[in-house]
């Protein structure tokens, strides 16, 4: 590719985008338009300016990225703001992308990205870049709305990636991470963005393409590696199955490629395990070839009736029966619930804390968090999670014991700002 301009991708490189931009920037520097493209990681707001003034001096043609997700749609507004008042004068292209992003489109340019990329980001960044190294105009890149004379246009969307087309991570660039190994999620759980950002599908990456970056990031040095997945269970299924086969042929080909010294991590964060999903035989073959003692396990809710309106997908007899067999089989079961899931009557709340005691006596941790109306989900609409001053003593009573932990205080700001933040239907 003859190059015409040089581009610099300078991404604010900070929780939680970071994740998605450490895909992103394994799929630019795994391109041919990535000979072209500098790569920059600031990882605070001074940096960022740094970094973007430095580039622009050098003549670069400069594109800022964000990826954000609902709760931390705000900072990123704030730092786009801020650093835009101190650009003095110089050209730059402000964009974004991710789960917001994709579900409020309108909004977040509206809040003051030029681009906003809907939907999978990885040949829609490809794309914006090819136009800017050929001189090209970025505006019209497909899968990216923008603003026209105040109208939104939207040009489509990213959807359907295959993932062993792209790295899981930028290892020439020294940014590791977890390695996805699923995308998509055939749960479409009504609280839940993955489903209906990615699809009700899964796609899973190829047991040869994961063994083969396993044996990259070992190579670079670091000893353990985790995976991202709606479920961690479900590899190499096209449904509701588990395919233990499938999944063993992937542990091993892990385990092998991390070496003896090597650590795997699996059913752990950032991804968990679906309650029906936890056997005794899928127990054992996890016990033969992972390193870590705990298991992250969705239990959301001790109430039947707010499961069922959630399309969770199981009842609470499984979820107890999950805990039982994972304490047996030597793990320490983690168990999700979600507060102040809409619909919610004191009944609910009741039969959720007191599945909270009874696997706590089992042996297991809690895990809490409040329900956030999510932009893109069915429950978008729905009033924030709270918390009720009874059930909060309940709870401050259950973490003192060391039997509850999360953010789920802080969730309730969260979820709040979440709410007054939406915008009306059109």
């Amino acid at each position: 590719m003859a190059s015409t301009s040089k581009v610099a991708l300078v991404l604010s490189y900070q929780y939680p985008g970071k994740y998605a931009f450490t895909v992103l920037a394994g799929a630019v520097e795994a391109d041919a338009v990535g000979q072209h493209v500098a790569l920059r990681f600031p990882r605070d707001r001074e940096s960022l300016l740094a970094t973007v003034r430095q580039c622009h001096d050098e003549g670069y043609r400069v594109v800022v990225a964000w990826s954000f997700y609902s709760a931390s749609f705000p900072a990123a507004v704030e730092e786009l703001a801020w650093l835009r008042e101190r650009l003095e004068g110089r050209e730059v292209l402000c964009i974004a992308g991710g789960v917001h992003a994709t579900a409020e489109t309108e909004q977040t340019l509206r809040a003051g990205f030029d681009l906003v990329g809907v939907g999978e980001g990885e040949p829609l960044l490809l794309e914006l870049l090819g136009r800017l190294v050929r001189g090209e105009d970025p505006r019209q890149t497909r899968g990216f709305a923008r603003l026209v004379e105040g109208r939104m246009v939207p040009q489509g969307r990213g959807e359907g990636v295959v993932l062993d087309t792209y790295p899981p991570f930028a290892a020439k660039h020294s940014q590791f991470g977890a390695i996805e190994i699923t995308r998509g999620c055939i749960y479409a759980c009504r609280f839940c963005q993955t489903p209906f950002m990615s699809k009700a599908r899964f796609r899973h990456r190829s047991v040869e393409n994961i063994a083969h970056w396993a044996r990259v990031l070992r190579e670079s040095g670091r000893r353990d590696i985790r995976f991202i997945t709606p479920t961690s269970m479900s590899y190499g299924s096209p449904d509701e199955s588990v395919n233990l086969e499938a999944l063993e042929r992937l542990l091993a080909a892990v385990r092998q490629a991390m070496g003896p010294d090597g650590r795997v991590f699996y059913g752990t964060f950032p991804s968990e395990v679906r309650p029906e999903h936890v056997t005794p035989e899928a127990l054992a073959l996890l016990k033969r070839y992972v390193d870590n003692d705990n298991l992250i396990i969705g239990g959301q809710s001790g109430s039947e009736r707010i499961l069922q309106a959630s399309h969770r997908g199981h009842d609470v007899e499984t979820v107890v029966r999950a805990t039982s067999l994972a304490v047996e089989a030597g793990f320490v079961p983690n168990v999700d619930f979600i507060l102040g899931l809409p619909g919610e009557a004191p009944e609910d709340v009741r039969a959720t804390l007191a599945l909270m005691r009874r696997l706590s006596d089992l042996g297991a941790k809690v895990h809490g968090h409040t329900f956030m109306p999510l932009p893109g989900t069915p429950y978008r609409d729905a009033p924030p999670g709270s918390v009720d001053e009874e059930t909060q003593r309940e709870l401050d009573r259950l973490a003192s014991q060391g039997r509850l932990y999360g953010h789920w205080k802080q969730q309730v700001k969260l979820a709040n700002g979440i709410a007054e933040r939406r915008q009306p239907r059109r």
